[in-house]
Order: C-alpha cells, then sequence, then structure tokens
C-alpha cells in the first residue's frame, strides 16, 4: 500500500499567509500542519508516502521533505487557473497500488491504524472516513454521506442545500488498487478534477465503497478561523499558551 497527500492548491483564502508559504507547511502547535498527517501515516501499513504539490511550492516541499521518508510530486501548475484538481493529481502521481489518500489540510486525532483494519475486513471495497458533524446548517459545508444498515455508501452529494444527513465524509480515503485504476476512467469521462469526493461520488455508483465512522476533533483548514482554532487545539494539548490570532511565527 502507498499513501499520497494532496497539496497541490492554492489557498487563496488565506491569503496573504499562503503568497509565499504553502498552507500544507504552516506551522500548528509548532509544527507544519502535514508533519501531523506523516505521523498518522506512520501508523499504517503503507510502504511508500508520496506528495503532490505545485511548481510554484515544489522547492519549499522538497526542502521540508530532505531526510524525511516522503517523495515529492511537481505537478508542473503554477496557478488556480492551470491547477490539475485533486482527482487529476491523483491521476498525475500514478500510483498503482492500494492507496490511501489524504488531504493535506486535514487535521484529525483518531487512529488511522484502525481504519485501515476497518478497510482490510472489506476486500475489494474502498473507504471514506465520515463524521457526523450534527447539524444540518454544519453539514451544508461538506460532502454528505447516505449509507445503508451496514455502512455502505449510498449516496453522497457536496454541500447540498438540504443534507440528507450530517454525516459528512472528510478528505481521507483507502482505495482499492483497482479502484485507483478507475481514476482515469472517471477523468476521461469529463467529470470534474477538483474535490475528491467528486470521485467518491462516482465511485460507489460502481464498486463497493464503505464509510468509516470515527469520533474524536477533525479539522477542515480553509480559512483563519479554522487555522486559528487548530492552532490552539494543539497548543493546549501541548501546553503552549493560546493566542488570539494566528500567525505562523
Amino acid at each position: 500500500m502507498k499513501a499520497l497527500i494532496l497539496a497541490a492548491g492554492y489557498a487563496t483564502r488565506l491569503r496573504p499567509l499562503t503568497d509565499t508559504v504553502p498552507k500544507q507547511l504552516l506551522p500548528v502547535g509548532g509544527r507544519p500542519i502535514v508533519d501531523w498527517i506523516v505521523d498518522r501515516i506512520e501508523e499504517t501499513s503503507a510502504d511508500e508516502v508520496h506528495l503532490v504539490t505545485n511548481a510554484r511550492f515544489a522547492g519549499d516541499f522538497v526542502r521540508w521533505a530532505h531526510e524525511k521518508s516522503v517523495q515529492v510530486h511537481d505537478d508542473g501548475t503554477t496557478s488556480n487557473d492551470d491547477r490539475l484538481g485533486a482527482i487529476g493529481d491523483i491521476q498525475f502521481a500514478g500510483l498503482d497500488d492500494d492507496l490511501l489518500v489524504i488531504a493535506g489540510d486535514n487535521l484529525f486525532d483518531y487512529s488511522l491504524a484502525d481504519y485501515e483494519s476497518y478497510w482490510r475486513s472489506r476486500p475489494g471495497a474502498s473507504c471514506v472516513a465520515v463524521l457526523d458533524v450534527g447539524d444540518q446548517e454544519l453539514a451544508k459545508k461538506y460532502g454528505v454521506v447516505d449509507v445503508d444498515e451496514d455502512d455502505r455508501v449510498v449516496g453522497f452529494v457536496e454541500k447540498p442545500e438540504t443534507p440528507p444527513t450530517t454525516l459528512c465524509a472528510t478528505a481521507t480515503y483507502f482505495y482499492d488498487r483497482e479502484h485507483v485504476r478507475l481514476v482515469s476512467t472517471y477523468l476521461e469521462e469529463g467529470n470534474p478534477h477538483d474535490q475528491p469526493g467528486n470521485f467518491l461520488a462516482w465511485l460507489h455508483t460502481r464498486a463497493p465503497v464503505y464509510a468509516y465512522r470515527f469520533r474524536g476533533d477533525w479539522y477542515d483548514i480553509g480559512d483563519r478561523d479554522q487555522l486559528l482554532e487548530a492552532d490552539n487545539r494543539v497548543r493546549r494539548t501541548r501546553g503552549m499558551p493560546e493566542r488570539a490570532t494566528y500567525s505562523p511565527d
């Protein structure tokens, strides 16, 4: 199994912080966001860790990965206008194996080892990590998952105006190797290149996909408020003073 961290976006909502530093390298609790993700990946059986980024920040990630067991891929894009999108970057990485895919701005405290065990107990299936946010208004901001009595995904919709449930997908997936190979088919059909949930919405109608329900904290860091909240949460757990405003220093 391989692991792939998606880090090729441009995080425009966090500018000017992200004008010179990629979001995934901004510090949370004194460490780059992506360091916390790598720690979690090390709990799994992944024998390789890959990260795909863009030409603008490839050098930053290469320096970050020095002396780490992470292979950095530069997708050659330079702006939002020519970006490949999350699903396009999965194809670009070209990893022909069972695959753990994680968005590089996702912070969570559940065990990826437990998640992997859940996935492996369902041979030939893929899985998405889900959290019941318990609030209809909040669910409108995310991809919403509908499941049957066995937690097999039977419906998926991105940011619905009327969420059918409050069970929300987080951008952490275990994909069966055969399903990874379907990414090219998905893209050749002209489907959206961005938002990894779009591939999930397409895949679950063609192959078994299950929802892994986790508990605990999860942060999808998209703006300064979420970044500050995540930073202070980690700072509390490490005995560091909290801050009223976020600073990368």
